[in-house]
């Protein structure tokens, strides 16, 4: 794949996390900390709900998209079944759309319940027209699927602000679905000729059914992997309350500033690493190489956010003091998931994809002991501290399962300054008002320890620079 067209697909990602990041915090000056909570639930509930009806078979698109002769029948067989799903499940809801809304959200309101209904149909509408135009190569309209979603809501927050005396929670929804419903509308133009034609085309039950037993299994692997970053705010949810689930949220906010660098890297790193896969010496010595130079930012973002997190004060309202302190474990997703894909590929090559599915369910496990034990107790620093330890066992987990399907790799320096990372981490999340000054010291300390142990790195890429 060109720099260009791998560059394009990427503006979407990249600019979407870039206007979260903005957005979240804006929103705490509009809105309570109870209704900041509950956006982030419906998050959790849009990804789960596209998880779960898509049946997998969004993946079995993708596996069969090339290999297939008739596009338009793949995309309505992969469509239908999951739409007529969600459809049945609405339309029970419609019956008492209150109850959806008391379930996810503590409030037993018909306008909340009919509003979360109407944007996960249409989150999994957009699902798979993003797919078409991922599939076609259509790198810049995918990235305008990311982009508008972004861009209406903070017109329509900017609306409500300037227009608006009351600021509620259904006003979040319906900036979302205007949102939803926008981009539902361009992307429905774009792919105008992909849908036609798969309204027209016949369904083949058999071509069904070999795609289903494909994308079934997939789903275990993934509502594992969703429970893995999910599940903090469930806990949260259910034992906690709204204010510690707007706290957690606020600051997971902050902390995909750095899933930038995530979705930037993933989207170079598997061109390029499958591309020379039937080369064993060259992948060893492209993954290690990357995996050192990944672990230089992920030490480097965990020390100088450590060091400087208490910057985020100026941006958001006294009510979130507490955010600066859990922001640290909660760049463990972004980061420590980021350098494990660099680790991961041996799985990816050698085709043992069951490892994959089994780090993730492991790690589910662990995530769910510690959010038991951390979040009634800690609330939203006991599921920041719950997730940021949950990802380092993943990132563990992949590392050992890639080299047990290919090849050995060097990884005690991954492990023990990514441990370093997630400790400093743990500590701030739960002690920080105590001990802010000393664990500045700490962040310095392993920072400059860090960069002694890696000196020779840092000699090479400063004279890659100079070149």
């Amino acid at each position: 794949m060109k720099l260009k067209v791998v560059l394009s697909f990427a503006i979407g990602p990249v600019g979407a996390a870039f206007l979260g990041f903005v957005t979240l915090p804006l929103m705490t000056w509009l809105y309570s900390p109870e209704d900041i909570g509950r956006f982030g639930m419906l998050n959790v509930a849009i990804s789960f709900s596209v998880l779960i009806y898509c049946l997998g078979l969004d993946q079995a698109y993708v596996r069969q998209y090339h290999e297939s002769e008739d596009k338009a029948k793949l995309l309505k067989i992969s469509v239908i079944p999951g739409l007529l799903l969600i459809l049945l499940t609405a339309a029970v809801f419609f019956i008492k759309p209150g109850y959806l809304s008391s379930l996810l959200f503590g409030v037993d309101s018909a306008e909340i319940g009919f509003l979360s209904i109407f944007i996960i149909i249409i989150s999994f509408s957009l699902r798979f027209l993003s797919l078409v135009l991922r599939m076609e190569g259509r790198g810049g309209y995918f990235s305008l699927s990311q982009l508008i979603p972004k861009l209406v809501v903070i017109g329509c927050f900017l609306f409500f602000y300037f227009f608006w005396e009351k600021h509620d929670f259904p006003q979040l929804l319906w900036a979302n679905l205007f949102g939803f419903l926008s981009t539902l509308l361009v992307i429905l133009l774009i792919t105008k000729k992909d849908w036609i034609a798969a309204i027209s085309s016949k369904i083949d039950y058999q071509k069904l059914k070999d795609m289903f037993f494909f994308g079934f299994p997939l789903i275990w692997g993934g509502i594992a992997f969703w429970g893995v970053t999910a599940m903090d705010r469930v806990f949260l949810r259910s034992l906690s309350t709204f204010e510690q689930l707007a706290i957690f949220s606020v600051a997971i906010s902050f902390a995909n500033a750095a899933s930038i660098i995530q979705n930037i890297f993933s989207t170079l790193w598997a061109p390029m690493v499958y591309k020379i896969s039937n080369d064993d010496e060259e992948s060893i010595k492209l993954v290690n190489k990357a995996s050192q130079y990944i672990l230089l930012v992920v030490v480097t973002v965990f020390c100088i956010a450590g060091l400087f997190s208490w910057l985020v004060d100026f941006f958001i309202p006294t009510t979130y003091a507490d955010v600066k302190f859990i922001l640290l474990a909660c760049l463990g997703y972004p980061l420590l998931y980021t350098l494990s894909e660099t680790t991961v590929v041996g799985i990816g090559i050698s085709k043992k994809t069951s490892y994959s599915m089994l780090a993730s369910v492991l790690a589910l496990g662990i995530n769910l002991v510690l959010n038991y034990v951390m979040v009634p107790k800690f609330g939203a620093a006991g599921a920041a501290v719950s997730t940021c330890l949950t990802f380092w066992f993943f990132l563990v987990f992949r590392t050992e399962f890639s080299i047990l399907s290919w090849k050995k790799m060097p990884r005690l320096d991954l492990y023990f300054f990514t441990f370093l990372c997630v400790f400093g981490s743990m500590v701030e999340a739960l002690w920080g008002r105590n001990y802010s000054m000393y664990l500045k010291y700490y962040w310095v300390v392993v920072l400059m320890l860090f960069f002694f142990k890696k000196r020779d790195l840092l000699v090479n890429l400063m004279k890659r620079k100079a070149l």
